[in-house]
């Protein structure tokens, strides 16, 4: 549940990060802090800090965004209709605060098929201390 206004938003988060995860924007390719991470943890909302990725499910999908082919936990993620761009496409939404992720696709690697193609700005990262 989203419980804060656009301007507390505003008031919060960089421009970048706002423009991502407030009002549906992407990261340029290849571009992401999150790209070629290669650590161990969890990937949070930025906003809300709900976990939602798992570095286990993370692989180079060679999109130019950071993919995932599973989250963590279902509940934690809102499916939406996206037609924008000329385009049909399924948005990924974090389901705490409603933040825009990025997109999922049928065309990831088993065992799940699925490629959730996700912004940098739209994650944290929170490493495992092993």
């Amino acid at each position: 549940m989203q419980d804060k206004t656009e301007q507390e938003w505003r008031e919060l988060l960089d421009a970048h990060t706002y423009h991502i995860t407030r009002e549906g924007g992407t990261e340029r390719p290849f571009t992401g802090e999150y790209l070629h991470l290669d650590a161990n943890g969890v990937f949070n909302c930025v906003c809300c800090q709900t976990p939602l990725f798992s570095s286990d499910t993370k692989y180079d999908s060679g999109s130019g965004w950071p993919s995932f082919y599973d989250v963590l936990h279902a509940d934690k993620v809102i499916l939406r209709q996206d037609l924008s761009h000329g385009m049909v496409r399924t948005e990924i939404l974090c389901g705490q605060c409603q933040a825009h992720l990025g997109h999922v696709f049928e065309d990831g690697p088993a065992p799940t098929g699925l490629r959730y193609c996700v912004n940098s700005a739209s994650l944290d990262f929170e490493p495992t201390h092993e």
